[in-house]
This record gives C-alpha cells, structure tokens and sequence, in this order.
C-alpha cells in the first residue's frame, strides 16, 4: 500500500498491518505538498490516510460472503496539525460478531466507525467517522 499512488504522492506511510487484521497503524509526514493555505495538514490528506482501513479490516475479517464499501465520511478538525500524525485502528471481536448478527438477515447493515489522528504529543488533530456497509451475500 506505500507505493499506492494516492498514499505516496500524499505522504502517507502504513506502518503497520497485524497479520489478523484487527490493527493498523498509519502515518503521515508534514510537508510542501500536502498543507493547506494556513500552513497546516491539509484536510484531505487526513481523511486519506483513513479511508481504507475499517473497509479492508473487517472484510478480511469477515470474509467473502459480505459486501463491503464506504458509505459515507465524516472529518472534524479539533486541532492545527503539523509534523508527523499517526491514526491507529483496532477492530475487536465483540464489534466483528456485531457485523455478523447484524447482517445475518441478508439485509444492508450501516455502521460508523471512527479513529483519532494525533499528533506527536497525543493530542487529537481530527477524528474521522467512516460509515460501513454490509450485506451479507444471497446464497
């Protein structure tokens, strides 16, 4: 995914990706080309670094009989960033299973999901809110 042409050219780095794909870890640097008019991270870099993740988590986590996409996102800015911002994910199973009961039915399920993107203090910049469709696959 870091030579993924909207990553690189944004300046966004996955650090890390758990081998069960419950948690990731996703970085992105400060510079020229993703700052905004006011000299801070520009907006849609933040949401970028985002976008992905929840979708390929629970789909791996799911697996091939659902249907997944982003329906809908949401970004609020809390801070000025600049420098280095990281956004952790983490999937539990309790939150898997939910997918699952909620979907059983073959019906489309809408769930939000949100992560902070902080800064090298720990202070949150922006928390996005992705929200999730899931259907569950007809036999």
């Amino acid at each position: 995914m870091n030579v993924w042409p909207p990553f690189w050219g944004a300046g966004i780095k996955v650090e890390m990706i758990s081998k069960d794909y419950r948690s990731a870890k996703v970085s992105l640097r400060f510079g020229l080309l993703n700052r905004n008019i006011v000299g801070v991270h520009f907006g849609g870099s933040l949401f970028a670094m985002t976008d992905p993740f929840f979708m390929i988590m629970f789909s791996q986590n799911l697996g091939k009989n659902y249907v997944f996409w982003d329906q809908a996102g949401k970004i609020e800015f809390l801070k000025p960033g600049k420098g280095k911002v990281i956004a952790e994910f983490e999937i539990s199973q309790e939150q898997i299973d939910s997918l699952v009961n909620a979907a059983s039915s073959g019906e489309k399920v809408l769930k939000d999901y949100s992560v902070d993107v902080k800064d090298k203090l720990g202070d949150t910049v922006a928390r996005i809110t992705k929200t999730l469709y899931v259907r569950k696959k007809s036999a």
